[in-house]
């Protein structure tokens, strides 16, 4: 039995990355009445984890974790350190004197606890005991209405607890927790932020784009694509910077462009050169950062996911149908304009206008991976005759490369 999870950020009022919600499909757990049900099911949790190194999947933020009754009774837990652990008590679990003993107890051990899909219940008597001991409560903005918000928000303030607003989908929402007191914020509205319609692509995209055109050409000119690189300082530097620090399997180091082109191949070369048009928007702001590093991860996913596709050899179109998939909100520009503007495979531009293909069909997958979509997982997975096993491996792999490149010059 597998376990797939995905992550997403959490993120604090200056807008830097504060931890992440790591889900995990537990549907498994459901079909387990019995407690060696359960045991297996933790056992895979864990193993899962282990596998993939907490540390990697949260880059060494806090992971809040979802736990139900029983997996709190078997002291999952305490298999992680606190430091690197929240705990999501879910909203089905319901306080008792044995609940409120075990929520003692992890206090005492030094770990934090949040309540997730946060409600009163106010004919619970062992329910303000359970505020009490916890250090957060999320508030859901899409099953609340703004009036209970207010009374959760003043229960929360009343007993200083830290608030977290999840799934926030709109700016308005995110400002409206802001203004209300929140602590961390959490939702799409973090992956997918409004893009104004007035901006153009940025002048340094059209210098890629140009060498891009070249390279897509019938029989590419070496020496030209090298010489137009090599005009560009900043952009030479870094390109052999990337390609030295990443290694590459390179048995001596590059030292010019034209030898570089010749190690790593054309196309290895038009991703790297989209890979630092996403580098070069870097602001520093945390929201920013997640959203060009979840560029990369998806990027790379596409192009694991194809190579596990029977008899699919070329993959680097499918890096870059990842790559453009986000393009638009990176650059600020709306996608139809970016897509007109850049010389792209027309299979890749098909697949972005919203075409049925099979860089379509990788795509999805890979976005139902990023949100925890488990049904289309498995409906994916099954179409594409992928085992969900190998997906769940292409994920932690995506993850670590991504990480590994946005701390390359560091």
């Amino acid at each position: 039995m597998e376990v797939f999870v995905a992550r997403q950020p959490l993120f604090n009022r200056m807008e830097q990355v504060f931890g992440y919600e790591i889900l995990y499909r537990n549907n498994q757990i459901n079909e387990f009445p019995n407690f060696d049900g359960d045991q297996a099911t933790a056992d895979v949790i864990i193993n899962s984890f282990l596998n993939i190194g907490i540390e990697k999947l949260s880059d060494g933020k806090p992971c809040f974790i979802n736990f139900t009754e029983n997996l709190l009774e078997l002291q999952l837990p305490t298999y992680f350190q606190p430091r690197d652990l929240v705990i999501e008590i879910l909203e089905t679990v319901e306080p008792s004197p044995k609940i409120i003993n075990i929520c003692m107890e992890l206090k005492n051990l030094g770990y934090k606890i949040a309540l997730d899909d946060y409600t009163l219940d106010t004919t619970n008597k062992f329910a303000l005991d359970l505020l009490m001991l916890s250090d957060m409560v999320k508030i859901d903005f899409r099953e609340t209405s703004e009036s209970e918000r207010q009374e959760l928000e003043g229960l929360a303030k009343l007993h200083n607890k830290e608030m977290v607003a999840e799934k926030l989908e709109t700016k308005e929402e995110y400002d409206k927790a802001r203004n209300s007191g929140y602590h961390y914020f959490q939702g799409y509205y973090f992956s997918k932020p409004a893009i104004l319609s007035s901006h153009d692509v940025p002048t340094y995209i059209h210098t890629y784009l140009e060498i891009l055109e070249l390279i897509r050409q019938e029989n590419p000119d070496i020496d030209r694509i090298s010489n137009l690189i090599e005009q560009d300082i900043s952009l030479s530097y870094k390109l052999l910077k990337l390609i030295n620090t990443l290694g590459f399997g390179l048995k001596r180091k590059v030292t010019n462009i034209r030898q570089a082109i010749i190690y790593i191949g054309l196309l290895e070369l038009q991703k790297w050169l989209c890979i630092l048009a996403v580098r070069e928007r870097n602001s520093g702001n945390g929201i920013s950062n997640e959203l060009m590093q979840n560029c990369l991860i998806r990027s790379k996913m596409c192009e694991y996911v194809a190579k596990l596709i029977p008899g699919r050899e070329e993959t680097g179109s499918f890096f870059l149908t990842g790559m453009f998939s986000l393009m638009d909100v990176i650059l600020n520009v709306p996608l139809e304009k970016v897509l007109s503007e850049l010389p792209l495979d027309e299979i890749i531009i098909a697949t972005l206008s919203g075409e049925k293909t099979i860089y379509r069909d990788v795509l999805d997958l890979v976005i139902a991976s990023e949100t925890a979509d488990w049904k289309k997982i498995a409906t994916g997975c099954k179409e594409l005759e992928i085992e969900e096993k190998e997906l769940f491996k292409a994920y932690a792999e995506s993850i670590n490369w991504a990480k590994q490149l946005w701390q390359y010059d560091n």
